[in-house]
């Protein structure tokens, strides 16, 4: 049976699973609505010109980019400053910036916003995650994985309401709706505290803080180097299909032949399906890791992963077919809420949010190249290609995931 849990436990769990929340509806406000915004931020071109999924796919490029810079550099300033506090730097950050989107008028101003946005989303996963790993017991933390995880996909579907609510009207208006979690940040510092943990380890280091060269130093290396080719494999392909899965669909031929509203309402449709059992993989990857271990839930997963991606994508499908798939391929993103868990305590206490932050924002970089990488392989409004290529990188981080170690308190 799972030990009680403290106030100060519930709290630090709220602030992280509020925090996640927000990171998802902020990080997919625009994926709903790149094609069409960006056609007009370039003029009003038509959604199928080849110039929009160009910079279409260099915002969302800058956006993965951001992501992986805010993880390093939020994940040092939590070590040093503290989770909490960082936490609200964080969500302040990418609420700011994404209402400021609104207010962009070229391709290349919306990339900066998008880049600024993502310093702060990617820097509340390692803060977030550090924060619960050391406040919560072990016993818990395969189930909280998928509960943190399912705030992520609760974000990701109130994106999809609001932009299903808003399809008629003109893009930029949803971005708006991202700097709701600016009041988040007021009870964060009033109700939540640092850890005893991390108050502890850095009266104990005194004035020897460790850095991200100690990634590299001792035991610490190979547990570092794993989890980085592991993170950058998967989360490439990951990426891959949460872009390009949106451009694909809406410029399907059946779909062109949509008003826009509609399209805007099969998107929303499309998202909902593969968000909504992506809550229902949370807690099977959850449950599994307590019965064979994170490593191996996570190695098996990214093969099931490849599985539905091939049958997706390997052959060409319309829009109903494709909203079929949708929902296999949404249950195996479900194995991503265990590296909330799994990464963090693999480091030391000092090192914990640079290390998970580092690790899997290292992902987040060839995730951004990679998203541009593969929609060289797109035809005129066709992406499958891009899509069937990318779910191969599964295969290699499936057998990476097996040399991780086990996880550890």
């Amino acid at each position: 049976m799972n030990p009680p849990l403290s106030p100060r436990q519930w709290k630090s769990g709220i602030a992280a699973w509020l925090g996640w929340m927000f990171d998802g509806l902020d990080m997919h406000l625009y994926t709903l609505v790149a094609a069409p915004f960006v056609a007009l931020l370039l003029g009003g071109l038509v959604t199928t010109d080849p110039a929009v999924g160009k910079y279409a796919s260099l915002i969302q490029g800058a956006f993965l980019l951001g992501w992986a810079v805010g993880g390093g550099v939020f994940g040092w300033i939590g070590d040093r400053l503290g989770r909490s506090r960082t936490l609200s730097f964080t969500v302040l950050t990418y609420a700011v910036f994404t209402g400021l989107s609104f207010f962009a008028e070229t391709w290349w101003q919306l990339m900066i916003l998008r880049f600024l946005a993502a310093l702060g989303i990617g820097g509340e996963w390692a803060v977030g995650a550090s924060l619960i790993s050391e406040t919560w017991p072990k016993p818990w933390r395969p189930w909280l994985a998928a509960v943190l995880q399912c705030g992520v996909n609760v974000g990701i579907l109130g994106a999809g309401l609001a932009n299903f609510l808003m399809a008629g009207a003109p893009p930029k208006y949803l971005f708006l709706v991202g700097v709701l979690p600016a009041l988040l940040v007021f009870w964060i510092r009033r109700a939540v505290p640092e850890p005893e943990e991390w108050h502890a380890a850095r009266a104990q280091a005194q004035h020897h803080q460790p850095g991200i060269a100690d990634l590299f130093r001792g035991e610490t290396r190979r547990i570092t180097l794993w989890v980085m080719i592991v993170c950058g494999l998967s989360l490439t392909a990951h990426w891959a299909f949460m872009f390009w899965h949106q451009q694909h669909l809406r410029n399907l031929p059946d779909v062109l032949a949509m008003s826009s509203e509609q399209r805007n309402k099969l998107a929303s449709t499309a998202m909902y399906l593969i968000i909504g059992s992506s809550i229902l993989g949370n807690f099977f990857s959850g449950c599994l890791a307590r019965h064979i271990g994170y490593r191996a839930t996570i190695a098996w997963t990214f093969l099931a992963y490849f599985g539905v991606m091939w049958g997706a994508y390997s052959l060409a499908r319309d829009h109903t077919a494709l909203l079929c798939w949708f929902p296999f391929i949404g249950f195996c993103q479900g194995v991503f809420g265990l590296f909330t868990m799994y990464l963090p305590p693999l480091f030391p206490t000092l090192l914990r949010t640079t290390g998970a932050g580092f690790c899997y924002n290292i992902g987040r970089i060839a995730a951004a190249f990679g998203t541009v990488f593969f929609g060289l392989f797109s035809k005129v409004g066709d992406h499958r290609a891009a899509l069937f290529y990318a779910g191969f990188l599964f295969l290699p981080a499936a057998a990476a995931a097996f040399k991780m170690p086990p996880g550890r308190d």
